[in-house]
Order: structure tokens, then C-alpha cells, then sequence
């Protein structure tokens, strides 16, 4: 048998693994095949999830764990020996690999990513670890101190859990940098995609090899500190402490601290307590926040320990007139998106439900002369969605709110995880109020049901981590302002709701990203933004899931070098945890000195009636982009862009082994038809008919009415005995659940067919596996006879 016969996978058993393991690779430590590096991107259509298909390469070849040096596509011999180059190119440039080898068992064409070289070798020249390591060392110019680094092994015992592909790549490069001098490093990675365990391993690295001995972690929260102690951080042990009450003991080695417990008045910060050479490298958490603002007190920090290295990690960096993690950190080492993150199956999809108001859509504006439930006379003039529950309240609009999201989780599953984002403390405690009045008998059974959890609220604030406990059902709904905003990591949070005005995008970012993580073994594989205020616009935002301009001040006489850069957003509402603007709770007007009412801060009116106008569901789709089209609409698109004539889908249909290849390959392309015939309210279809309904316009059959026509065709009578009742059987089998059903020999095992015979005695009956699994295409071509 010549190559050209033989299939891809015999190439590769017998051709290039041959020729990479006399090369002097390990096939067990050191060479991985059918390497997956994604997780499959979730679909979701309706309530309804399915993974779509990883992303594999055929080999990636390891110097090191951890440590990927080549990557190998094979073809079979029927193609060029360079044919599967530009796909390894592919997949190298996602994995941050630097060498490139394509065969179809001929030769190898290799590319070096980091020269742009490209040559032709013999299968007996594929190069040793050791040839392609010290390639690799000339090609980038490693000296033997970043040498050493580099090698340092990721911290790892039995049962821990090993780096993703991209944590990979950023714990890699910026270990990388920071070996090769680099002083300030700024790390981009979306929410949910695992920041505290890449630090971890970027600091227990540079912390083992010994560069760095002193090394300081610096949050805004203290429950981003505590969850950093308990979890990711746990390994140091001893070796750990937590800043407390402005002390500072200098016998440890890592030192994880508030930007609170090291500032104070002038000349008299705690930091000071330390020489500013002290510590020699920085990690600063949420680097978006107050340290990115030079004028910030707690930027004082980083300017005091200016000689250490600096490491920002961040979901958003943020760029306004005030404060630049660019400009303060540089370009970032390395970027993860949260559109990334979807499309690897990392994070969650979410879908949209935009709830319309009438007051919110038309506006409110009141009588002449009306007054307000404390007696205030409400200013004459138009109010609209961005003053409700900041200057004026409507009663009837917070109880339909509460009311809509009670009303979404009596449909799907009451005990979900939410969160709901008000415009303020004094907001947030109205919208619990009015939760509880609409969930009275889940409150009556634990109060725990619904819970604020505001900066100024210590029993809300106890029952954060609770709330965030995947293992822990109470609290279910937490109504918040600003304090959950931000490194809060409630993996089990299913629902979000924006019942507040954002503007920036960095906030916006942040909240979205309560709900990203995935949860699968809890049920938790996608999430649900419910959005009363329109905030959900911004995913429209070119700016949504790219990198915001770097905003830089000009002096009079300073040129523009780019006139086209965009203006950003203001960034307000990103202040740390201030949630409420002074004169907080008050409902009736103050008096001045000389008598005179001053304006109320909010006018609370409650003879207003509120209603909702308009409801849309809308779907994350492929491009990251949000699908506004109906689920059937979209379903007939995406099948006519793969099978754009009747004719094409037939064809397919009829040739293919497994129908049901067919139509998984459809559901990798967002084709989900058991979600559509949920909508349709119709099981009785099948996957054939179902489609052929939806994109040509066919009336469909049912299962039961096809199995029927093959009977009337006295198709079964071909067969005798045993046989004929195995098919009518299989036919009934299909009637019942559909194709897939029958498509797997395990059928033979049910119990339906335990009564003609074990599964051997049935397969003979046919005259051998072979005949029987021809009997059964003939079966499934009869029944897509008509």
C-alpha cells in the first residue's frame, strides 16, 4: 500500500512520530498530540447550552513543562508537504510558539516565527530539544541569568491545577520581561480568565529563582486580598502575611496589603516604615483603579518603591485626562479578551433582556404646582432615564422593576445567584424593600434571601462571602451600588442587573464581568443580563472589547500627532466604594439658616403608574456582537450561509455516514435546533425535517409519519425472522427519539431488543457487523425517501 492511500493518522503513526522521537523527543514528557488548547465555545440558544468543537493541534513538542518549543500540522500524503504550514502558523501565533513544522510524511517544511526563515528537511533531520533550545536561546538573545529564570518551574503538586494556554503565555512573558530588566509590566486579561493564580505563578517563579525576594501584592478591597490569602496565594503559607493595622514586620517575604493600611497624612505613611529599596517587586491588583491616577495618594505608594518592579494586572485598563495605565505601566505584555475568553469556551456567553419603561421612553414630567410625598414642590421640567433614582424616585417604577426581576427567576430557577446594581445606597435599599414585597414567602423562609450589600452596610458586607460560595445557596439576590462591582468573584452569579446609568466603560466592563465565569459542575454555563437602564448599548461599542486610546495632556505649544484618536468617555463612577453623594437618605428639604427650604436631593413621588412597553431577548453571537434577530430568524440565516440551495443540504444529508455529524456541525455554528423547537413548541420534528421547514420552505413530516411511509412501503418485508424485527424495532426506536437514536450499535443493548437475542446473535442474524450496519444505512436512506 502506497502513501498516497494511507489516511492522515497513518501518516502520522508511521512517518512523522517515528521521525520526531528519533530526534530524541519523549513521546511521554514531552510530546503531546492531538493537543487541545481551547475548551469549545458554549453555545446558547434559548436556556439551552452545547459545546462547539476545540481547537486541536495535531503536535506541540515541550522542552519543558510548560515550556512549548515546536508545533507540527500533519497532512496526508495526498497533499503538498507544506500544506498544513499556514494552519500550524495558525495556531503557533495563539500558543506563542516559535517554531513551525508541516509534513504529509515526505519531509518538513519548518518556519522559524522569530527570523521568518523557512526551509525544507528530511524526515531524519527533525531537530533534538536540545538543537532547537539553543536555536531558541541565539534567536532571542537569552543571556544565561534570563536563562535561569526562564527555566524555574511553576509551582505544582499532585491534583493542582496546570496553566491554561494563554495563562501560560502570560505568566511566561512576563517572567520573560522582568528576567530581561524590565521595570514596569501591565498584564490585560478579562475578567473571569484567572488573574490571582497567573500572579501567583509569576510571583512564586521570580520569588524561587531568586530574583525577586521582597515582594508586595497591593489591592483596594479587603476581600480581594483575603480571597488572594485563602486561594491562590495559599502555597506561600508562612512564607505570607497580610498588612494589619499599619504594623509592618519585615521578616516575611511576601506581603499582601490594602492601599489604606500604607497610606496616611503626609510624612507619616506607613509605607515610610520601610526604606523605599525594601521591596523589589510590585503586584498591583485592579491596576484600573486609584493608582492609576498621578495625583492619587495611593500612587505614592509605587512612587516611594519606584526602584522595585511593577506588575499591573487588570480586566480594563483605563485611559482618561486623569489617570493611564499606559502611560504609567507601558504597552500591555500580553492581552486576553473577554471575547477570547467565549470563543475558547473559557468564559460564559451571556444573553440580553432589555426591559422598556414608559417613563424611561417617553419621559416624566410633572403637573404644574405637583409636590412630592415629603411635601416638596418637584422643579417643572422634563425627567428622564438618568434622573429616576438619582434626583426624582417613582415608587411604581421600583416595584415593576422587582417585579420583572422576580418574574425572570419564577420562570428559570428562583435560587440563582443575582445581582442587581442600583444607582446608590438609598437605591439599593429601596430596590430590597421592594424585592422582598414580590419574593415574601422565599424571604419568610430565610431573610438571607435578599440581602444589600453596600459599603455602608456591615450585615450585608458579612455575608459577602457567602454570597460568593458556590457551596453556600444564601444570599441569593444581592442588591448593591458600587462595592460588588470589582473583583468580587462570584462564580455562581447566573443573573445581572443594571438598574443604574453607566457611562464608563470600564465600570461597564467590570460589572459585565461578575457573571463571565463558568461553572459547569454547579450548572452554571452561561449568564443573563437583564437591562433596564439601556446600558447595554455599550456592547455595541467598538471600544466594548478593544483597548481604550491613551489620553495624554498637551501643553499649548505641543503638536497633535493623531487627530483622528477618538474623545473617551468620562470614567466617572469608578471611585473606590464611595456609594451615595452627601445629604444620603434624606427625603424632605433642609432648612437654611434664613428659613428658606433648600431643594431636596431626591423627589420621591408615589401616585405615578409605570408599565413596560417593550421586552427583546438578544444572543452573544460568534463575532462577540449581539444578535437582535429572532432565534428562528437567526437559525435559518446561519443554516443557508453553510447550505445555501436545498440541493446542497441533500446532498450532504444523503452522503453522510452519521446524520448526526451533520448536524453537530451545525451547532458549532450557532445552529441549535432543539432550541428553536422549543420555541416552536414542536418534538414531533425531525432534525431532516426541521431544517428543511426552517431554511427551504418544506411542509415537514413528523418522526412518526416517516417511519410510517417506510411500513406502507413494505420495505421490512425484505427481511425474515430476527432481522425484520430488529429494523422495525430500530424504526419504532426512531419514531420515538429520532435518527441519532439508531445511528450507535449500543442501541442493540436496550431493552427493546433484549428479547430477540444478545447483540451478537442480532449482528449474526444479519450476516456480520458489516451487513448490519449497511442494513441500517439502507434503513436511514428509506426513511429520508420522500
Amino acid at each position: 500500500m502506497g502513501k498516497g492511500s494511507l489516511s492522515e493518522e497513518d501518516i502520522k503513526a508511521q512517518y512523522i512520530t517515528p521521525a520526531v522521537t528519533d530526534a530524541g523527543w519523549d513521546l511521554k514528557r514531552q510530546v503531546r498530540m492531538e493537543y487541545a488548547f481551547t475548551a469549545g465555545r458554549i453555545i446558547l440558544r434559548g436556556s439551552m447550552t452545547a459545546r462547539g468543537r476545540k481547537k486541536r493541534a495535531d503536535y506541540v513538542l515541550f522542552y519543558k513543562t510548560n515550556f512549548p518549543l515546536a508545533i507540527i500540522e500533519a497532512k496526508d500524503n495526498r497533499q503538498p508537504v507544506g500544506a498544513g504550514l499556514q494552519q500550524a502558523i495558525d495556531y503557533a501565533k495563539a500558543l506563542d510558539i516559535s517554531y513551525v513544522y508541516a509534513s504529509n510524511g515526505d519531509a518538513f517544511v519548518e518556519q522559524n516565527l522569530i527570523t521568518g526563515e523557512v526551509s525544507e528537511l528530511p524526515l531524519h533531520a527533525f531537530p533534538s530539544p536540545e538543537e532547537l533550545y539553543d536555536r531558541y536561546l541565539r534567536d532571542k538573545n537569552i543571556s544565561a541569568a534570563e536563562e535561569q529564570v526562564m527555566l524555574e518551574p511553576y509551582y505544582y503538586v499532585p491534583q493542582y491545577k496546570t496553566p491554561r494556554y494563554y495563562q501560560r503565555i502570560a505568566i511566561n512573558r512576563t517572567v520573560d520581561a522582568v528576567a530581561r530588566g524590565q521595570k514596569r509590566v501591565l498584564l490585560v486579561s478579562a475578567t473571569g480568565t484567572g488573574k490571582t493564580y497567573m500572579t501567583f505563578q509569576m510571583i512564586y517563579r521570580l520569588w524561587k529563582s531568586g530574583l525577586k525576594k521582597k515582594i508586595l501584592f497591593l489591592a483596594d478591597r479587603n476581600v480581594l486580598v483575603d480571597q488572594t490569602m485563602s486561594g491562590d496565594f495559599k502555597p506561600f503559607g508562612g512564607k505570607m502575611t497580610k498588612v494589619q493595622n499599619k504594623n509592618l514586620d519585615s521578616s516575611y517575604e511576601i506581603y499582601l496589603a490594602l492601599y489604606q493600611q500604607l497610606t496616611g497624612e503626609n510624612g507619616e505613611e506607613t509605607f515610610r516604615q520601610f526604606q523605599p529599596s525594601f521591596f523589589d517587586l510590585i503586584v498591583i491588583d485592579e491596576c484600573h483603579r486609584g493608582s492609576a491616577k498621578e495625583e492619587s495618594a495611593w500612587r505614592k505608594i509605587l512612587d516611594y518603591f519606584s526602584s522595585a518592579t511593577h506588575i499591573g494586572c487588570t480586566a480594563t485598563p483605563i485611559e482618561t485626562q486623569d489617570a493611564s495605565s499606559f502611560s504609567y505601566f507601558g504597552e500591555p505584555i500580553y492581552e486576553y479578551s473577554l471575547k477570547q475568553g467565549i470563543d475558547d469556551g473559557f468564559l460564559a456567553p451571556y444573553k440580553v433582556i432589555r426591559i422598556g419603561l414608559d417613563k424611561d421612553l417617553e419621559g416624566y414630567r410633572p403637573e404644574a404646582g405637583k409636590v412630592d410625598t415629603y411635601g416638596n414642590e418637584i422643579e417643572d421640567r422634563e425627567y428622564n432615564v438618568k434622573d429616576f433614582d438619582r434626583t426624582l424616585v417613582i415608587d411604581d417604577r421600583t416595584r415593576v422593576v422587582a417585579a420583572k426581576i422576580t418574574e425572570f427567576l419564577q420562570k428559570t430557577d428562583r435560587m440563582s445567584k443575582t445581582i442587581v446594581f442600583c444607582i446608590d445606597i438609598e437605591h439599593a435599599e429601596r430596590m430590597r424593600q421592594a424585592l422582598i414585597q414580590a419574593n415574601q414567602d422565599l424571604y419568610a423562609q430565610n431573610h438571607r434571601y435578599i440581602m444589600r450589600i453596600t459599603g455602608d452596610n456591615d450585615e450585608g458586607k458579612a455575608q459577602l462571602e457567602n454570597f460568593i460560595d458556590e457551596e453556600s445557596p444564601y444570599p441569593v439576590i444581592a442588591v448593591t451600588s458600587k462595592l460588588m462591582t470589582t473583583g468580587v468573584d462570584a462564580k455562581m452569579c447566573k443573573l445581572i442587573v443594571l438598574e443604574n446609568n453607566i457611562n464608563s466603560m470600564t465600570e461597564f466592563k467590570q460589572i459585565i464581568g461578575r457573571g463571565t465565569r463558568l461553572l459547569e459542575e454547579y450548572g452554571k454555563t452561561y449568564f443573563t443580563i437583564m437591562d433596564f437602564r439601556n446600558s447595554s448599548r455599550l456592547f455595541a461599542d467598538p471600544a466594548f472589547d478593544g483597548r481604550p486610546e491613551v489620553v495624554i495632556d498637551l501643553d499649548q505649544d505641543d503638536p497633535v500627532d493623531d487627530p483622528e484618536a477618538g474623545y473617551p468617555e468620562p470614567e466617572g463612577g469608578d471611585e473606590g466604594t464611595r456609594e451615595n453623594p452627601p445629604g444620603y437618605g434624606s427625603g424632605a428639604g433642609n432648612s437654611t439658616d434664613d428659613g428658606e427650604q433648600e431643594k431636596p436631593r431626591k423627589y420621591y413621588i408615589g401616585d405615578v403608574a409605570v408599565t413596560v412597553l417593550s421586552e427583546r431577548v438578544q444572543y452573544v453571537g460568534q463575532d462577540g456582537k449581539l444578535i437582535t434577530e429572532s432565534l428562528i430568524d437567526y437559525t435559518k440565516k446561519n443554516i443557508l450561509q453553510h447550505y445555501a440551495r436545498l440541493d446542497d443540504f441533500l446532498r450532504s444529508w444523503s452522503q453522510a455516514e452519521k446524520k448526526q455529524a451533520i448536524i453537530d456541525e451545525l451547532q458549532e455554528r450557532g445552529v441549535w435546533l432543539d432550541a428553536v423547537r422549543a420555541e416552536l413548541g414542536d418534538n414531533e420534528l425531525d432534525d431532516f425535517d426541521l431544517i428543511c421547514h426552517l431554511a427551504y420552505d418544506k411542509p415537514p413530516l413528523t418522526k412518526k409519519e416517516r417511519a410510517e411511509q417506510v411500513k406502507k412501503r413494505h420495505y421490512l418485508y425484505q427481511y425474515s425472522d430476527i432481522a425484520q424485527q430488529v429494523i422495525e424495532g430500530l424504526l419504532n426506536k426512531y419514531a420515538n427519539d429520532g435518527i441519532k437514536e439508531i445511528e450507535d450499535t449500543k442501541v442493540l443493548m436496550l431493552k427493546e431488543f433484549a428479547q430477540m437475542g444478545s447483540p451478537m446473535k442480532i449482528i449474526k442474524a444479519f450476516g456480520g457487523k458489516e451487513a448490519y450496519l449497511k442494513a441500517v444505512q439502507e434503513l436511514k436512506n428509506e426513511i429520508y425517501y420522500a
